[in-house]
């Protein structure tokens, strides 16, 4: 085998060279249309950029208000400590990430009341709902806010 009898496997397509004459199809404007801010150099638009007309985002109604304030919990429900505790367990923020439950939140932990509990856990947690509290406590458990 010799140089010239080399070839390369895989077909690469070569790059379209604008503005060459217009035998080759992209010549004279160069595919950029004839005039407008698209034709002149260093054209480039933002995103969303609608051609001057007034962005979607500055027809539609601002809504709402974002407090700087908010807390955000990681919530878990009482359902889920049934079913992923023994009796006797401590419940914290470190064990329920361990069981790939409640890891959302950076306000800390909150438990919720859906479902029943029927084991004695010991729950630690930055918050309890009045009705969670009342089904930990009635199974022989004990609620310590961190």
């Amino acid at each position: 085998m010799k140089l010239h009898q080399l070839h390369n496997s895989f077909k690469r397509r070569s790059r379209t060279r604008v503005g060459r004459g217009d035998g080759s199809g992209h010549g004279r404007t160069a595919g950029r249309g004839d005039k407008g801010a698209g034709a002149r150099s260093g054209a480039t638009h933002r995103a969303h950029f609608e051609g001057g007309q007034i962005p979607l985002f500055r027809r539609l109604p601002k809504r709402g208000f974002n407090s700087p304030n908010h807390k955000t919990y990681s919530v878990v429900n009482v359902r889920y400590l049934e079913d992923n505790f023994s009796p006797g367990d401590q419940v914290d923020v470190e064990t329920l990430r361990c069981r790939g439950l409640g890891d959302k939140g950076n306000a800390g932990l909150k438990i919720l009341g859906d479902g029943e509990v029927t084991k004695s856990l010991t729950v630690r947690a930055r918050k309890f709902s009045a009705q969670a509290r009342q089904k930990i406590e009635a199974a022989g458990g004990t609620c310590e806010i961190v």
